[in-house]
């Protein structure tokens, strides 16, 4: 990992006229040595992504005959199942043919079919007119296009199959097309955030969402060996960019697909984080990289079965590691007997479909599905998109109405809350395994404290000073840390964790509030705030919903190491510079505002580091996130997959009896307000097991956000 740099410029400090701050800080130059501060979330995730990916390296480098191939086929096999997680029985498809088109050479059936009870799937079946008896299909699957499969250059390749002689099923993913969840333009227009957002949801409800895209392309494989004109022992499937992950997952899963030909996708995730970055929601699997699966594992599973890599050298999926992967695989597939049957095309394009790879894939269906003919391709005339909607208003969810996303989710999270509440019957023995449950779930270590802390300057204010230092974090970095304190003695020791950052805590901010009433207040930016904040990659992550990038989310979600983890190490570290510090009384309290309260509570629950904390405008629950269908973003950095199916925010609380907690003005992931009859229905196992241990006044909340820092004040003393 590259190291960072820290400018410690606190904004607004000239207005107070300390012209000596200034000529201190032109000494610091040589903390350019640490370089990039606001990725250092990012960085310090991808360094334990790259120890993953180089372990499972390691592993594939052993295998070298075909009984080891085997033994690793039937393990990534059994992960797949896991970190995709369980399908649900087949049910009635209940397959509908809304209209019919005639060309020369094809027929089109418009149609939509139930890949799950009222969650439709709107499709379209070319089937050729030439050529008698069961002719060999194509599931194409689309990338991320607005239209779905109407998109032109997927219909150059579809048309062209069909001109072949293949019957081809082109659908609509998940959001796209005539399948749009959010028509109120409540997260915009990017299929990218119509898969992401309620894909969030649905990790923290403990499922990965390509198990819901996964499933639509398994169920069109039902329908295809359903129709009478389709040969089921020759199933093909293809798709580019988006089309081409869904492509290689349902082919990994699906055993009934001969031969598959992912174009513009595969690529290895060391080259994909060295560059990109992690992709929108249904694109990462919980925890795979943890789990030891990359992208060639994919490809690798299917082996002996017949694979085409499509690709090109200039595309947003380095070319580098699409070529790692295919040597790669290779190997598998001579292992097995039959390195034939693993190619691969690259053209010098973008990320792009290309007349040279369209041909080499037309001819690689030809070869091993049974359908020899020239693989030339011809020229078409795509149909306008009116021609091939399905539905009477171009939209399933004003025709159709049904399922969505936010509404399957919904239903798997009440089963999920119904297992958790049945584990809270004997609330005592539930809470003794919060802590265990945090620490597996969220990937926390503790972190080797250091005494390395660097002092970096001393000014005044006009009662108290402001000292900087840099705590060495649990990565190749250093968390900026401003401490404040009092002219007059030291009352009590505060750390304050402000989401707003450390710079608006200090100038006229709580941190200023509370050192004036006489507090030694430590105020640092963890990261994502602050000069830890920025994010230099956002403006090329595909999920960056509400300014919030969510691809850094997901990169904890490949890692199981979350930002929420790496936070709560940080205050481990950050409360042990303070214990070092002989001028800070060893009682420390903490306080957190905003999006860092449930940070601050979930360290408490591990560490127990503090007598008393203060949460500011506390999200009330993680189910919340999952409930509400308009949440915030924002919350979502502090939560970790899975997590509402073993332990919530009020869990936490319960579990760090007797301390002392005040909470002001909670709210929900909408970011408003509760009132005091939602909070005291959220806190009832919270707010009773206090007063079964005693301690009912330990445990006080606020609805009132007027005046903080003398309701904190009156708390802490």
């Amino acid at each position: 990992m590259k190291n960072f740099v820290f400018v410690w410029i606190l904004l607004g400090l000239s207005f107070y006229g300390y012209g000596q701050e200034k000529e201190d800080l032109a000494v610091f130059n040589y903390w350019n040595y640490y370089k990039d501060p606001s990725n250092t979330l990012r960085n310090h995730i991808y360094s334990e992504a790259f120890s993953q990916i180089d372990s499972r390296l390691n592993r594939i480098n052993q295998l070298t005959t075909k009984d080891d191939w085997l033994v690793r086929q039937s393990e990534v096999r059994e992960k797949l199942n896991k970190i995709v997680g369980e399908f649900p029985q087949k049910t009635p498809l209940n397959a509908v043919v809304t209209g019919k088109i005639k060309r020369t050479g094809y027929t089109i059936e418009k149609l939509y079919f139930e890949s799950r009870p009222g969650f439709f799937v709107t499709s379209a079946l070319f089937i050729p007119s030439k050529g008698i008896g069961k002719k060999p299909a194509i599931l194409y699957c689309c990338g991320h296009s607005s239209d779905g499969f109407r998109n032109p250059t997927y219909q150059t390749s579809i048309l062209n199959l069909v001109k072949k002689g293949f019957i081809v099923l082109a659908f609509d993913p998940i959001g796209q097309g005539e399948r749009v969840q959010y028509l109120d333009g409540s997260i915009g227009s990017d299929p990218c955030h119509e898969h992401s957002y309620p894909g969030t949801q649905s990790f923290i409800s403990g499922l990965s969402p390509a198990n819901y895209f996964i499933w639509d392309g398994i169920r069109a494989i039902d329908y295809l060996i359903s129709r009478k004109e389709v040969d089921p022992k020759n199933i093909g499937i293809t798709g580019r960019s988006g089309g081409g992950t869904q492509c290689a997952y349902i082919a990994a899963m699906d055993s009934r697909i001969v031969a598959s030909a992912p174009e513009c996708y595969i690529t290895t995730f060391d080259k994909l984080l060295r560059s990109i970055g992690p992709q929108d929601a249904e694109q990462n699997l919980m925890h795979s990289l943890a789990e030891g699966i990359d992208m060639a594992d994919l490809l690798q599973v299917r082996a002996p079965l017949p694979t085409l890599m499509v690709t090109t050298t200039r595309d947003i999926f380095s070319i580098q590691g699409a070529r790692d992967a295919f040597s790669e695989s290779q190997k598998a597939y001579t292992a097995l007997e039959n390195p034939k049957n693993m190619l691969m095309v690259e053209d010098d394009a973008p990320h792009a479909s290309t007349k040279k790879n369209r041909e080499v894939t037309y001819a690689f269906f030809q070869k091993f599905l049974n359908n020899p003919g020239d693989p030339d391709e011809e020229n078409v005339e795509p149909l306008s998109k009116q021609e091939l909607l399905v539905t009477p208003t171009g939209q399933v969810y004003t025709s159709l109405k049904g399922e969505d996303l936010f509404s399957l989710n919904h239903t798997l999270t009440s089963t999920v809350l119904q297992n958790a509440q049945a584990k809270r019957e004997n609330y005592p023995d539930f809470l003794n395994s919060v802590k265990e449950n945090v620490i597996s779930m969220t990937g926390y270590r503790k972190p080797s404290s250091s005494d390395n802390d660097i002092f970096s300057g001393r000014f005044w204010r006009d009662d108290y000073a402001v000292e900087k230092y840099l705590v060495k974090g649990p990565g190749d970095y250093y968390i900026p840390v401003l401490s404040l304190i009092p002219e007059e003695g030291i009352n009590k020791s505060i750390l304050l964790l402000d989401d707003e950052g450390k710079t608006a805590a200090v100038n006229g901010g709580l941190a200023e509030q509370l050192v004036r009433k006489g507090y030694h207040v430590v105020v640092p930016d963890l990261n994502g705030i602050g000069e830890l904040s920025g994010d230099t990659f956002k403006d090329q992550d595909d999920a960056v919903i509400q300014g919030v990038s969510m691809n850094v989310w997901y990169a904890g979600i490949l890692t199981h190491k979350y930002p929420l983890a790496v936070r709560m190490e940080e205050i481990d570290l950050v409360v042990g510079f303070m214990e070092r510090s002989v001028t800070i009384p060893k009682n420390i309290t903490g306080i957190a505002c905003g999006i860092l309260t449930t940070d601050l509570l979930h360290s408490t629950a591990v560490s127990r580091m503090f007598e008393k904390i203060a949460l500011i405008r506390p999200l009330i629950s993680h189910q919340s996130i999952v409930t509400e269908r308009n949440y915030r973003t924002k919350f979502a950095l502090s939560v970790v997959a899975g997590s509402i199916g073993q332990y919530d925010l009020p869990d936490l609380m319960a579990s760090i009896i007797p301390a002392k907690v005040l909470m002001i003005n909670p709210v929900n992931a909408l970011d408003q307000p509760v009132d005091a009859q939602t909070f005291e229905d959220v806190y009832r196992h919270a707010t009773d097991e206090y007063t079964r241990a005693d301690t009912p006044g330990n445990f006080a909340v606020s609805f009132d956000e007027s005046d903080i820092s003398s309701k904190i004040h009156q708390w802490v003393d």
